[in-house]
Formats: structure tokens, C-alpha cells, sequence
């Protein structure tokens, strides 16, 4: 029950139109329960044979024409209503859904598939809708039409009206009785359906990964098996279900017979007049229909609450990361940044950092470097503060980065990742993601010094080239390029570098490299450094090695250290051996 009333809350910005299909509903449950009442009427009359009034039964059967029309209008009225309540549900709750995803921390998406997240927005979201199109539609409709045929049904034989509502006390006990079994089948089904779509989704966006590795097959069958344990779940789910269903009804057959036989023996003993008797049956029959109709109601409700379940689980998840009580904005005027006794580490498990304690002045270069898992990225991860430190603090122009908002923090610091993020669209809108008022002339501004304005001119369309999924149509050079032409135009004081030139051509990499020069110049820049030949004219190039730093210095001075850099700049001018790659693959540096 508690799982409906959240379903119900979630559409309580919609109560006007709630009031509204309730009081058509209760329009139309008045309308429903005439029509009985007149063809007993009429009957009674046509009793008396020649002697019955005819303008009498002619303007009963006028009355049921009316009736009928009316229900024709209100029904269809009522049905618009709902159907424009359950698209503006569908758009509160996506929405809804949208933005809490967006709050919660980067740790919630590490564990998560995209394609199960989508999945669970589909599913749930739809379920929810489609429960309360049904509430509004269907089910209230019922409600009001029973109570009101049950009361009219009283004023003629208390018996039978009793029978009748002893109906619903008995169908929703045997009902509520299998519902858990019901919903943890729906469950076990999710599960694998959430499984299915999530490889789906990772393999059609790596789709030429499976190409190359001639995985079709494979991938299709791990699909076609998730699907099929759904299919064999649903087999023991159903089977459940209507036997318990065989169950229940047998139950209304019983209590309906009684109700008939008592209608036709009190009829024929004369209790009943011919259309009083005629009138009980069909208010009976008006109460039959939405009590058989409430299997498929009930089955909509379960896998409402089951499919449900998965929606409000996501949203109840608190954000770890949230700006603090009366956070104010961050003010840059130097970018010089310091870390302060950083420690982290991923699910409270082994410290990734160790009380790093490093200062980055203002508009200086530094460059980060050690093997896979030293705590490289997690570093630029905590300053965008992506992830909070377990102890310790970073500090930009002396203000915590705890303290401000979020929001603030993100806008002074400038992102260009290795593999470049783009979205599909044109190339103007993915320069302009980091400032969507931005004119054309300062899009071409940051395309030109970005070098990336020859290429895009020389395109059909130019800047309103459509790109395809993450800039699929273009090589790994011109992403790059747009890529550092989004990070100009943000012009943020302080600047990550998840160095992008490790996996580039000799001719790209050059362009790529002057573009990120002049990106580089005068912002605070930390580089995650893959090749050695594009940090060594960086101010400092911090090594780390086992959470800490190892060695700090200027390129020239860790070159003759014998420390981590100056090994890397033999093995990388050495002699290449699988061994000499191998090992300098660990430190994610391009041989």
C-alpha cells in the first residue's frame, strides 16, 4: 500500500486534473446508474400490455438514448483529460528522474550500466503513467459506479446488496494474498531484462569493438540469453497468477449464483416486481463487469509497484556530494591551487592517495606522472571534486573547495580528456556546450586558435555539420581539435589536461599540440602526462609512486635524478623491446 501512495504523490502536481476526471466520473457513475432504474420502469409498464401508457415507455426509452449519448461525450471528455494528465506525468517524471541523476556523485555511475539506467527510466516511469492513466480512466470510475448501484441496490433488498459488496472485501484479500510472489517473479524479470539492455547499450556504442573482435554472435547470444531467463521466469509467473485468478473467480461464480437465485425465487414469489427483478440483475451485472475487470486492474497495480521500485530506489539516493549550508560562489584571481594532506580511496577500500601535499602556483604547468593506479586522474577528479578526499583539503586562492558551490568550482576549471567527449549535434553546438550564448564570431574565435577552423571550413556545412555519436564522423585529430575550441571558449583560469596526443598521427599531433599551447597560456594547467615529449616544458612534473608523491622538480632536474622520469626518458629513447613497451604502458606512456 505504501508503494501506491508514492506512486499517487509523485502525480500530486497534476490534482486539477484529478478533481476533474473525478467529478466526471462521478457525472458518469450517476448516468450509469439511471439506466437500470428506467428499463425497470419500462417494464413495469409493459406489464399491463394494451393498457400501457406508450408516450410513457417512449419517453423512457427518449431518457436511455439521452443517458447513452451524455456517457458518449462525458467518457470521451474524461478520457482526454486523462490522456493529457498521463503525457504531462511522463514528462514530471522523466524530468524529475533527469535532474536527480545529474546530483548524484560520479562514484553512483561507476557501478551503474548507462543502458540499465535508461532501462529503468523507461520501465518504471512508463508503468507509473500507464497505473495512473488507468487510476483516472478505469479504476475511479468503477469505484463510484459500484457504491452508488450498491446503494440503489440496498433501497430494493438489503440481501442482495450485501452479497454483492461482500464481493470486493474477499476478491482484494485472495488478491493481496499472492501479490508478493507476483511482484518478486516482476523483480527476477527486471533484473535480467536491466541486464540485457545494459550490454545492448554498451555493445551499439562500441559497436565497431564487436565488428573487429567478430563478437555478433556472441554478444547476440548473451542478449537472447538474459531475455530468454525472463521468458522462462514469466512461464512459472503466469502459471502463478491464474491459478490464483481460477481461484478467485470461482469465488464470484459462487456469491453471483446465490445473488441470481435469490433475484429469480423472490421475482417468482412475487417480492420482485418483473422490473424490479430486471433492474437488480443489471446492477448487478453493472457490478460483475468491474469486478472480473479488476484482474486486469490488479495485475497493472503489481507491476506497477514492482516496475516502480526501481525508480524510487534511484531517487531516494542522497547525493554524497552536496554544496554546504549558505556555499558561496568561488572567486579566481591568481589559479593557484594546493593540495593539503590529500588522502582518498575508492569504497573505503586501499588509499589510492597518500597525504599528497602539493602547491600549484598561478598560471604555471605541471605535469603528473606514474604508473596505472597511482592516483593520476583521481587527483583532477577530487579538484573538480567529482569525489570528496577522506581527509585533507584543496584549496584555489586559498578558498576550500568544500565551501563553494559546486557549480562555481566547475566553471574556473577548463576539461580536455584524451578521448575527446563529444555529443552528437554540430560542431558548433559541441564548441558551444561550454557557452551556449556564445556568437559565431567567438565560436570561430576558439575554432581558429583551436586550429580546427581550416578543417571545418572545407566541410559542406561547416559549423553546421552534423558530427554523428560522439563525433564518429570525424578522425581522432579534428575530435581533439573541437574539443580544445569547447575548452577557449569556456576561458577558464585553470586547466586539466588528460593529455590528448598520445593516440594521434605525427601530423595531427602537431596541430593538437600548438592548439593546446595556446590553450595552456597563462591558465594554472595540470597534465595527466601519456607522452614524455610534450611535458618537457612544463614547470614542474610531480612523480607519484605508491599514493605518494615521489619526486617534484623541473624536467631538467628529474632527468638526472635516476628517479621515475629520468627511467622513463631512457626506456623511451632506448632501444623498443616488448619488455621497454610493456613498461612503460604501466605508467600509461605511448611508446
Amino acid at each position: 500500500m505504501n508503494d501506491i501512495v508514492r506512486i499517487l504523490k509523485s502525480a500530486s502536481k497534476l490534482k486539477a486534473y484529478y478533481i476533474a476526471i473525478s467529478c466526471f466520473t462521478v457525472v458518469l457513475s450517476l448516468l450509469t446508474l439511471l439506466q437500470p432504474l428506467l428499463s425497470g420502469w419500462a417494464i413495469d409498464e409493459m406489464r399491463h400490455g394494451a393498457a400501457a401508457n406508450v408516450r410513457y415507455v417512449a419517453i423512457l426509452a427518449g431518457l436511455i438514448f439521452l443517458l447513452d449519448l451524455s456517457q458518449t461525450f462525458f467518457s470521451n471528455i474524461s478520457g482526454y483529460l486523462g490522456d493529457q494528465m498521463s503525457a504531462k506525468l511522463l514528462k514530471i517524471l522523466s524530468v524529475r528522474y533527469y535532474e536527480h541523476l545529474t546530483v548524484l556523485p560520479q562514484s553512483y555511475f561507476d557501478t551503474e550500466l548507462s543502458g540499465k539506467i535508461i532501462n529503468r527510466l523507461n520501465r518504471s516511469i512508463a508503468q507509473i503513467t500507464n497505473f495512473m492513466q488507468m487510476m483516472s480512466n478505469n479504476f475511479l470510475q468503477f469505484i463510484f459506479t459500484t457504491i452508488f448501484s450498491l446503494i440503489v441496490v440496498a433501497y430494493y433488498s438489503w440481501q442482495v446488496a450485501l452479497m454483492l459488496f461482500a464481493l470486493y472485501p474477499i476478491y482484494v484479500f485472495l488478491t493481496f494474498r499472492s501479490s508478493s510472489t507476483w511482484q518478486d517473479y516482476q523483480t527476477k524479470k527486471n533484473k535480467h531484462a536491466d541486464i540485457a539492455t545494459g550490454r545492448f547499450a554498451e555493445a551499439v556504442s562500441q559497436i565497431k569493438v564487436v565488428k573487429s573482435f567478430v563478437s555478433e554472435k556472441a554478444e547476440l547470444r548473451f542478449f537472447q540469453r538474459h531475455y530468454q531467463k525472463g521468458v522462462d521466469i514469466n512461464r512459472p509467473q503466469s502459471k502463478y497468477w491464474h491459478t490464483k485468478d481460477v481461484q478467485r473467480r470461482l469465488v464470484l461464480n459462487i456469491i453471483f449464483l446465490g445473488v441470481y437465485m435469490y433475484i429469480f425465487v423472490r421475482g417468482a414469489q412475487g417480492v420482485f416486481t418483473p422490473g424490479q427483478a430486471v433492474a437488480l440483475i443489471l446492477y448487478a451485472m453493472q457490478i460483475r463487469i468491474p469486478i472480473f475487470t479488476i484482474s486486469f486492474l490488479v495485475e497493472s497495480t503489481q507491476r506497477a509497484v514492482a516496475d516502480s521500485k526501481d525508480y524510487f530506489e534511484i531517487m531516494s539516493v542522497e547525493p554524497d556530494i552536496a554544496d554546504a549550508l549558505g556555499a558561496k560562489d568561488l572567486k579566481v584571481e591568481k589559479g593557484i591551487i594546493e593540495f593539503d594532506k590529500v588522502s582518498f580511496a575508492y569504497d573505503d577500500k586501499q588509499d589510492v592517495l597518500r597525504g599528497i601535499s602539493l602547491t600549484i602556483p598561478s598560471a604555471s604547468k605541471i605535469a603528473l606522472v606514474g604508473e596505472s593506479g597511482q592516483g593520476k586522474t583521481t587527483m583532477t577528479n577530487l579538484l573538480l571534486r567529482l569525489y570528496e578526499p577522506t581527509s585533507g583539503s584543496i584549496r584555489i586562492d586559498g578558498q576550500d573547495i568544500n565551501i563553494v558551490t559546486q557549480r562555481s568550482l566547475r566553471e574556473h576549471i577548463g576539461v580536455v580528456f584524451q578521448e575527446p567527449a563529444l555529443f552528437s549535434g554540430t560542431i558548433k553546438e559541441n564548441i558551444a556546450y561550454a557557452s551556449p550564448k556564445a556568437s559565431l564570431e567567438q565560436i570561430e574565435k576558439a575554432a581558429r586558435a583551436a586550429n580546427a577552423h581550416e578543417f571545418i571550413s572545407k566541410l559542406e556545412k561547416g559549423y553546421d555539420t552534423e558530427i554523428g555519436e560522439r563525433g564518429l564522423k570525424l578522425s581522432g585529430g579534428q575530435k581533439q581539435r573541437i574539443a580544445i575550441a569547447r575548452a577557449l571558449l569556456k576561458d577558464a583560469p585553470i586547466l586539466v589536461l588528460d593529455e590528448a596526443t598520445s593516440s594521434l598521427d605525427s601530423k595531427s599531433e602537431g596541430m593538437v599540440q600548438e592548439a593546446l599551447n595556446r590553450l595552456m597560456h597563462g591558465r594554472t594547467t595540470i597534465i595527466i602526462a601519456h607522452r614524455l615529449s610534450t611535458i618537457q616544458h612544463v614547470d614542474q612534473i610531480v612523480t607519484l609512486k605508491d599514493g605518494k608523491i615521489d619526486e617534484m622538480g623541473a624536467p631538467s632536474e628529474l632527468a638526472k635524478s635516476g628517479g621515475i622520469y629520468e627511467q622513463l626518458l631512457k626506456l623511451q629513447t632506448g632501444r623498443k623491446t616488448e619488455a621497454t613497451k610493456k613498461r612503460l604502458r604501466q605508467y600509461d606512456i605511448a611508446s
